[in-house]
Order: structure tokens, then C-alpha cells, then sequence
């Protein structure tokens, strides 16, 4: 205690001295965003160590929960997150419903199907509100709309949802419907050939070698689910709501810093998989800007959920046989309350 007094005493002296060195604080890195007013101080206590499970290898429909790390979002609400890259096959949602990991990022419609298999997890944050599901067709084919689709190819994998959906509302008359590759190289072989696409990434490779794809968006057929959802556990949310809501603010603010200025975080993910070079990622934001906004009253609005979606979507996989009636309660399948 004397040393410390001692200590203090000569601190004060040499102030005193110092009397013309500036007195302002260091001001934060210009290029972080501003957290909430009630977000709390990454130094008032241990960071909480939590994982994020991604539906797929990095991309830019992951680019906002990269950018709340690159930027220290998480940090700032005392949370260490391990940001998990996904792959074919693996099961995000069992991981997360299991407790193996925290956080996970799905599509809804995939929600409701485990939930039918009752896996409890819970949508908390829709940064993707408009699908970037399409159908990619070629412009040399005269193919302008869905009731266009006949004598021709789809490559759909079997296992996709919009696929009954679409069987159910077109005649899709001599139509071929065979499994999807991953490639587009069939696609730019055969004119009279169409495949699932995202319309931020697989309409690039095709112009990249020199295709003409033109893309029919399933939004526009009504099949709109959210996309890239962050979902978690119903103990978690019940037990720790205040991680959940430091979660999601992070994510909020890194989803609006992504779409604002993505250029850092891209360089990240580049950095994560040599596959997405600067230039599709800078076209998959460009992209995913008008598809994250779409509905929004406000920029801070984003990532909101309404039950009306969530219902609709719920009804379009019955109507489709994707779900039994009655299999799942939509209204407990996301909380909006974060």
C-alpha cells in the first residue's frame, strides 16, 4: 500500500510537469463501427468462449459473422467466437441442437424440417431476407420466365425444397430433372440445360468462361425462405439470453459493415479459401446487398423476422410434401425478440 501511494504521488507530480502534453484519450480504429450505447466493456470481464458453425465453406453469404470478427464486434461484447467453415454433408443443425456447438448459420426451411425431426433449434437472426436461390438458364435458350421451363434439363439436386415447390406450381413439361454436379461445365455444354445456382456465385463462374447465364429468381415463384439464418439452442436462449443478444448485435453490426464497406473482411476470407478470390466476393457483395435489404423500413432493421414468413414457408412445405400438416409450429421455430 506505501509503494502504491508512493507510486501514485509521483504519477501526480510528473502530471503536473508534463502540464502541456495532451490530455485526450486514444481515440478507437476509425473503421470500427459503433457498437450499441449499452454494449459493454470488452475489458470488464473474461471473454466468453462460444463456436459458430457455418453451413459451408467461407463465402460471402458469411461475409457479415466474418466481418464481426474481423472487426473486433465480438470482442467488444466479451465473446470469443470460433468461426467453424462447413462442407458437404455436415450436419450444422444436429451439431448445434446437440450442444456441440453454440451458434450455428442454416437456411429456414432447413429449421423447420429438423425441427420436425425434433431438433430443437431456433432462428435469432435473418441476415438474408430476399433467396438468393435461382434457377440459371441461358439467354441464347429464350428462356425468360419459370413457364419457359420445358423440353430441356434441370440439374436439382433431389434433396432441395424448392424442387417440390416447383413441381408443384409449374408443368415443367419435358423436363429432365438430374442431380447437380457442383460444376457448372454441363451447364455451359448444353444450351437447353438449366441448375440451381445461388445468384451471387455459380452466374460469375459461368460469365468467367464466358457463359450467358440469365437468372430466374425462386423469390419471384413466392419460395422465399431466409437465407444464411443464425439459429441456436432453446436452453440457450432460455438460460444465457444476454449471450444470444450480444451474439446478434455483433452480427447485426458486422452484417452492416460487410454490405457497407466489404473490401477487409473479403480479404479474409480469401485468405480462408484460396477457391473465392477478391473479385467474386466483391460481385457475391454487390450481389447479397439488394437481397440482405429487401423489405427494410430502416438499415438498422436488419436481419428481422416476421411470423407471417416464417408461417408462409411452413404452409409451402406441406403444400409441396416436404412436411406433414401440422408436423412443426412455425411460430416457435425463430425469436425475434434479440
Amino acid at each position: 500500500m506505501r509503494r502504491l501511494l508512493i507510486l501514485c504521488c509521483s504519477l501526480l507530480a510528473g502530471a503536473f510537469v508534463f502540464a502541456g502534453c495532451s490530455s485526450e484519450k486514444t481515440a478507437p480504429p476509425k473503421d470500427l463501427p459503433t457498437g450499441t450505447a449499452n454494449s459493454p466493456n470488452p475489458e470488464s470481464k473474461p471473454l466468453t468462449d462460444v463456436e459458430l458453425a457455418l453451413n459451408w465453406l467461407p463465402e460471402a453469404e458469411h461475409g457479415g459473422f466474418y466481418a464481426a470478427d474481423v472487426y473486433g464486434l465480438f470482442a467488444e461484447r466479451q465473446l470469443r467466437v470460433k468461426i467453424i467453415p462447413g462442407g458437404p454433408g455436415v450436419p450444422v443443425i444436429q451439431n448445434v441442437a446437440s450442444g456441440k456447438v453454440t451458434f450455428g448459420v442454416t437456411n429456414a426451411d432447413q429449421v423447420l424440417l429438423q425441427r420436425a425431426q425434433e431438433a430443437d433449434v431456433v432462428a435469432i437472426f435473418a441476415p438474408i431476407q430476399q433467396s438468393p436461390r435461382c434457377i440459371m438458364v441461358h439467354k441464347k435458350s429464350g428462356i425468360t420466365k419459370f413457364d419457359d421451363l420445358k423440353d430441356m434439363t434441370l440439374a436439382i439436386n433431389a434433396n432441395q425444397t424448392f424442387l417440390g415447390y416447383l413441381k408443384k406450381k409449374l408443368p415443367l413439361i419435358n423436363v429432365q430433372i438430374v442431380p447437380y454436379a457442383g460444376s457448372v461445365a454441363p451447364f455451359l455444354e448444353n444450351d437447353r440445360m438449366g441448375q440451381q445456382a445461388y445468384s451471387f456465385s455459380e452466374p460469375f463462374l459461368a460469365e468467367q468462361k464466358e457463359g450467358d447465364p440469365l437468372n430466374l429468381m425462386v423469390s419471384d415463384l413466392g419460395f422465399n425462405p431466409y437465407t444464411s439464418v443464425l439459429i441456436t439452442r432453446a436452453e440457450v436462449i432460455e438460460k444465457q439470453p444476454e449471450l444470444v443478444r450480444h451474439m446478434v448485435d455483433a452480427c447485426r453490426l458486422g452484417w452492416r459493415k460487410y454490405l457497407d464497406e466489404p473490401e477487409k473482411t473479403n480479404e479474409h476470407i480469401h485468405s480462408l479459401n484460396k477457391e473465392m478470390g477478391l473479385e467474386i466476393l466483391a460481385f457475391g457483395t454487390r450481389t447479397l446487398k439488394p437481397l440482405c435489404e429487401a423489405g427494410l423500413t430502416a438499415p438498422n432493421r436488419l436481419g428481422e423476422m416476421t411470423a407471417e414468413r416464417w408461417t408462409t414457408l411452413a404452409e409451402q412445405l406441406v403444400e409441396s410434401g416436404a412436411l406433414k400438416p401440422g408436423a412443426v409450429d412455425p411460430a416457435k421455430a425463430f425469436d425475434g425478440s434479440f
